[in-house]
């Protein structure tokens, strides 16, 4: 503390004056980095611009690159598993009732993260506890029931890809995207994986770590900074929409699209599939904002509903080919080997 005092106490240096830098010799010379290379720059405010071109230009060019000229876009809940880790979570959790829960490397999501002492081992198995272990069990039930549309949304993506590749074209048609993470969207990039066909991932930079899942193709592989940019991507490449079960993120794409079909901002016909009745009827009555006066009854044909993967294929085929395979759509084909990007109405 006495040294902090003393310190304080010092007199401040004085500015050197010319005559006393003259006598300083000669400074050497240094190099002031590049705007682009400055990182205090680049990641600062007055970099933002640059930072929202780059997320425009840069997978621009990688979809010339790819030969990339429009997609499908596939939406829903991120928090579905498969049907077979759906299974395996709802054995584990089934066990400890008669024994004690399985090791903690084999727990998914289940009670070994609340275990830490053998005490609490044996109050979690107890009377005590089976509140709270059958309200895991309960949703590991709903988990295995949810697992369908994981396995839907799969097979959906590998029925479309199968026959995008079919199409002749010198770019890629359809090619089936997602927001790149696990869940449905990770269904969605394994069936067009599995299907041999290229598959896209956008993925978004979270406060928390998001991985994108493992099928998604090399060199379509994207991580934004902005959600706006990379609403602009899923948006302006889609040819259609499917629209699976999910959460506030599935609700805000989905309204977001149907509202941008719904005013002819976009020069082009959005084909919107929503898959599952049962869960969206449910979730949201799209037919009372009719009836209330909200939308237009013509609003409600902006989409249209499916149960099945086989029901909402031949729904996106039909709707594909009519709107952006016939002839007269074949021959306004652009010259340029880049992604068909839709043209914004004034």
């Amino acid at each position: 503390m006495d040294k902090d005092k003393d310190d304080q106490n010092k007199p401040k240096d004085k500015p050197r004056s010319g005559k006393e830098k003259a006598n300083a010799g000669t400074p050497k010379p240094f190099r002031s980095p590049l705007a682009y290379e400055n990182p205090a720059f680049i990641h600062g405010p007055e970099g933002r611009s640059l930072r929202i071109l780059a997320e425009y230009w840069e997978p621009l060019g990688r979809f010339r690159k790819e030969r990339i000229q429009d997609t499908v876009v596939f939406f829903g809940s991120a928090r579905f598993a498969s049907l077979d880790a759906a299974k395996q979570k709802l054995e584990l959790l089934e066990r400890p009732g008669s024994a004690k829960p399985a090791p903690p490397e084999e727990q998914p999501n289940g009670i070994s993260g609340v275990v830490s002492t053998d005490d609490e081992l044996e109050t979690i198995t107890g009377v005590d506890h089976r509140g709270e272990l059958s309200l895991k069990v309960k949703r590991a039930h709903a988990a295995v029931e949810m697992a369908r549309y994981y396995e839907d949304a799969r097979k959906l993506a590998h029925m479309l890809t199968e026959w995008t590749m079919q199409i002749p074209s010198k770019r890629h048609r359809f090619v089936v995207t997602s927001g790149g993470g696990p869940g449905i969207m990770e269904a969605a990039n394994l069936g067009a994986y599995e299907a041999g066909g290229k598959t896209i991932g956008l993925n978004i930079r979270l406060p928390y770590e998001q991985m994108p899942n493992p099928y998604i193709t090399p060199e379509l592989n994207f991580e934004f900074h902005y959600f706006f940019m990379r609403k602009y991507w899923f948006a302006y490449l889609a040819k259609a929409l499917v629209v699976f079960p999910g959460g506030f993120g599935t609700m805000d794409e989905l309204f977001e699209l149907l509202t941008l079909a719904q005013t002819g901002k976009l020069a082009k016909k959005i084909v919107v599939i929503i898959y599952g009745r049962e869960y969206w009827n449910r979730i949201v009555n799209l037919n009372a904002m009719a009836d209330w006066g909200a939308i237009s009854p013509k609003d409600l044909e902006l989409f249209q509903f499916v149960d099945t993967p086989e029901e909402g294929f031949e729904a996106l085929k039909a709707g594909l080919t009519k709107y952006h395979l016939e002839a007269p759509q074949i021959r306004k084909q652009a010259k340029d080997e880049g992604p068909e990007i839709a043209k914004t109405l004034p």
